[in-house]
């Protein structure tokens, strides 16, 4: 699903290198995001595989499949059986990627997001079975859009770039970290990363806030591999700010904590915002009264930050960050399970679909950190095993599912 017109901003090298200075001051403590007073977040070295997923959650998953224990097997064999795992899969790159709102016009959206969810899907199928050919085809896609794309046009250029890039970054991470075989234009796939995809996403957006965390998801994951701590850091305070204005806590005040830049300065702007309503409540986000898909991904997007956060050494989930996660997926859940609609909530209707997007944040928290999380639980054990957007979300019952590490 696609998101309406938002404002268009291109790529320049000014604008880049005014980016990366003034991250560089993030990085230093002399200047911080509006809105924020954080220190540096980058590890003083990148853990690899790191984005999303660990070398430890990998080995439990692939433990627990070769076991043939459940849900793992279950969620490995959806995988497998998918066509992203599918060793005849052809890529389709192009050089240049159009993405109007709603997938008007679609050139080369849909075939850019699924062959990165294939490589991905890929990357993971080698490292459970060790078949090289897996982690042959996943470099196949990336070397095939590495050698063609350059940009990414129109409307939705920046919600286009972020979910491929999430994508596009995991598979990455997994393939040169844990592949014993030879990716050879690993370098150009990297370039590929630096030069078209990063500047589109690490400045983030005024739009819904499902775009800039998804964006930062991106950017992150993407810093991971390029081992960018400028870039990382920039993204991280970002994000940081985004997730604060993205799910309400009663802690935040009378009206819902805002963005700097979007000068939401008065509570009518922020209602208007907030999809028109009035009452504020604790796990109530941005987007709730919107629809619960669009709200999914966000929520989707703030877990997978804060899980590779977690994994190059900086835990969030005890941090506001946490809280938002855990409070936003509590609310959703329950109403996603039925729960009658209060007529002060959007008016009495929700849009449910809330979508594949519970499990890394139910382990995080429910899991690793033992908060009792009913709602969730009931939500996330009915929907395994839990396959994908075609999005950017993809087969996390299979790496996330009560996994301890």
């Amino acid at each position: 699903m696609q998101e309406m017109p938002a404002l268009r901003r291109r790529k320049s090298p000014r604008s880049a290198l005014a980016l990366t200075a003034a991250a560089a001051l993030l990085t230093t403590g002399l200047l911080a995001w509006p809105g924020t007073q954080r220190a540096a977040a980058a590890p003083a070295a990148f853990v690899h595989p790191g984005v999303t997923v660990s070398a430890a959650q990998l080995d439990f998953a692939r433990g627990k499949v070769l076991a043939g224990a459940e849900p793992w097997k279950s969620a490995y064999d959806q995988m497998m059986a998918s066509p992203y795992a599918s060793l005849s899969r052809t890529p389709k790159p192009r050089a240049v990627v159009e993405c109007g709102p709603y997938s008007n016009p679609n050139y080369g959206c849909t075939d850019e997001r699924e062959d990165a969810i294939a490589a991905y899907t890929d990357a993971l199928a080698w490292y459970i079975t060790r078949d090289a050919r897996y982690a042959n085809k996943a470099i196949e896609l990336m070397d095939a859009w590495s050698a063609t794309l350059t940009d990414h046009t129109d409307s939705n250029a920046p919600l286009q770039t972020a979910w491929a890039g999430a994508s596009w970054a995991k598979a990455a991470e997994i393939i040169k970290y844990t592949y014993t075989g030879t990716w050879a234009e690993a370098g150009r796939f990297a370039g590929l990363l630096r030069d078209v995809y990063l500047p589109e996403v690490v400045n983030g957006s005024n739009s819904n806030g499902n775009w800039e965390l998804t964006m930062m998801e991106a950017a992150v994951g993407i810093s991971v591999f390029l081992e960018d701590k400028v870039s990382y850091d920039s993204a991280m305070a970002r994000f940081r700010t985004r997730t604060a204005a993205y799910v309400y806590l009663s802690s935040d005040g009378d009206v819902p904590k805002t963005v700097p830049s979007q000068n939401l300065n008065t509570r009518d702007k922020i209602v208007a915002y907030w999809q028109g309503q009035s009452t504020f409540v604790t796990g109530l986000t941005q987007e709730t009264c919107r629809d619960f898909t669009h709200t999914g991904y966000g929520i989707s997007a703030i877990s997978h930050v804060a899980e590779t956060s977690r994994i190059q050494g900086q835990d969030l989930y005890g941090t506001d960050v946490g809280e938002r996660l855990r409070q936003a997926l509590g609310f959703q859940s329950r109403y996603e399970l039925g729960a009658a609609v209060p007529s002060w909530l959007c008016g009495g209707t929700l849009k449910l679909g809330l979508g594949p997007v519970t499990e890394v944040g139910y382990n995080a928290l429910h899991n690793r950190l033992g908060i009792a999380m009913t709602n969730t639980q009931t939500l996330t054990e009915r929907n395994r095993p839990a396959g994908t957007d075609n999005l950017f979300v993809a087969w996390e019952t299979l790496t996330d599912g009560d996994n301890p590490n």
